[in-house]
């Protein structure tokens, strides 16, 4: 399945400098708008390759009560 982003860019000293609006920590650049593209795509990648590597197996909850006379 393929998801679409908002790329927010602007030029800062002839760079091409720019974020994804909904995946915050992405950003990068390039010499041009076609470059800072292809950058912000492997950015995302290098991100979500990270997230997937932290991220535990199966986590689980459990209800749990609080023992009587404690604070």
């Amino acid at each position: 399945m393929q998801q679409q982003f908002t790329l927010e860019y602007w030029i800062d000293v002839d760079w091409y400098v720019g974020k994804l609006q909904e995946v915050p920590g992405v950003f990068s650049q390039g010499e041009t708008l076609d470059e800072l593209e292809d950058n912000i795509r492997d950015a995302y990648a290098l991100v979500m390759e990270e997230q997937l590597s932290n991220s535990r197996p199966e986590s689980k909850t459990k209800e749990i009560q609080r023992e009587r006379g404690l604070a």
